[in-house]
């Protein structure tokens, strides 16, 4: 079975290996280079603690994936199993909070409802004060994202994918209902190839929408932008702090090396469509001080000596109920993308249920 793999991100990536290990002849195609565009741009978090069932088992599924990623792959991710601790400052989040650790917890998950008080026993720089509850994983965390397109990059050629990165589908052909074909052109070619295949994967990310209209397909996917800084706080943060998340207004922070954190959230109303190939890759200054101050309502870690390092923006391929769009859309044509900021997390899982897609 010919296939060809668009999308070189951590999705695109697991979606490959996953069909080279079935058998499948797998030609994988990356506009830009590998995990350079949204997987590059991830906090890297891994986490079960989800409102919805299918998003838990796709955490579930992918951390087996994360635990034994340096066996398998033999590429240290650098994963961290800080936990993840998120704090509701009302009662009627707090009551969703228990709706969804009971939920959680029947899957298979280690969470566990906790008190403002037993919250400050994993992040002992949290300020109980603003919170009615928490909700706790331990077995939650962050690995590398870049470390782990090393890994299924490397992976997948072993297993016979040609890997072309600077290349880009510029077409889909269509014989009635099915896709039976692309037309591809690397960077800096005069002429396209014509690709006949017999599955294509839609792992595009935020250009995902884009590559369905080639087929003549509407995917509800949109790019919205998102900020992440990098910052010294002022007390530093240790690195056993879990990567923290005040859900009511967004902010979140984790640890980084050496006493640095991440501090990330989004606090405008406002959050129009972006064009993937011409959007602000940048950190807005203003908004890292806003992420900054939010940060520091609830924690003593960003005191008033906290200093901006750097940041970045990347995008967020957004589906209007926040759930990955995994299915076969036509009759050859597979789209696994829309994970709306959970991608690289639930990579491993989603690759593999785009393969058996593929394949069955």
């Amino acid at each position: 079975m010919d296939t060809l793999v668009v999308g070189g991100g951590v999705v695109g990536l697991s979606a490959a290996y996953a069909l080279a290990d079935r058998g499948a002849d797998v030609t994988l195609v990356e506009k830009g280079s590998l995990g350079n565009a949204s997987t590059a741009r991830s906090a890297g978090g891994i986490r079960s603690q989800f409102s919805s069932r299918v998003n838990v088992e796709l955490s579930l599924a992918s951390k087996e994936v994360w635990d034994a990623f340096e066996e398998r792959f033999g590429v240290d991710i650098g994963l961290r199993k800080t936990g993840y601790l998120l704090l509701a400052r009302t009662e009627a989040v707090a009551e969703r909070f228990r709706a969804n650790v009971d939920m959680q917890c029947s899957l298979g998950a280690e969470s566990e409802l906790l008190t403002p008080a037993a919250a400050t026993e994993r992040c002992p720089g949290l300020d109980p004060e603003p919170f009615v509850a928490a909700a706790y994983n331990p077995d939650d965390g962050f690995a590398d994202p870049n470390l782990a397109v090393q890994g299924y990059a490397a992976a997948a050629r072993e297993l016979g994918v040609d890997v072309r990165t600077k290349t880009a589908v510029t077409g889909l052909h269509r014989e009635g209902d099915r896709v039976v074909g692309a037309d591809v052109r690397a960077a800096g070619a005069t002429d396209t190839e014509r690709r006949e295949v017999d599955r294509v994967v839609n792992a595009a990310g935020a250009w995902a929408a884009t590559v369905g209209a080639m087929a003549g397909v509407d995917l509800p996917i949109s790019p919205r932008r998102r900020q992440i800084a990098v910052v010294d706080p002022a007390p530093p943060v240790p690195e056993s702090v879990p990567l923290t998340i005040d859900l009511e207004t967004g902010s979140y922070f984790r640890p980084e090396r050496d006493g640095a954190a991440l501090v990330g959230g989004h606090f405008d109303e406002a959050d129009p469509a972006r064009d993937p190939d011409a959007y602000d890759e940048g950190m807005d200054v203003e908004w890292a001080a806003r992420a900054v101050e939010h940060a520091a309502d609830y924690a003593e870690y960003f005191g008033p000596d906290t200093r901006i390092k750097r940041g970045w923006a990347g995008l967020y391929a957004v589906t209007p109920d926040h759930h990955p769009i995994v299915e076969e859309t036509l009759p050859g044509l597979v789209t696994v993308a829309g994970f709306s900021g959970h991608g690289f997390q639930h990579a491993p899982a989603a690759g593999r249920i785009a393969a058996d897609l593929a394949v069955d």
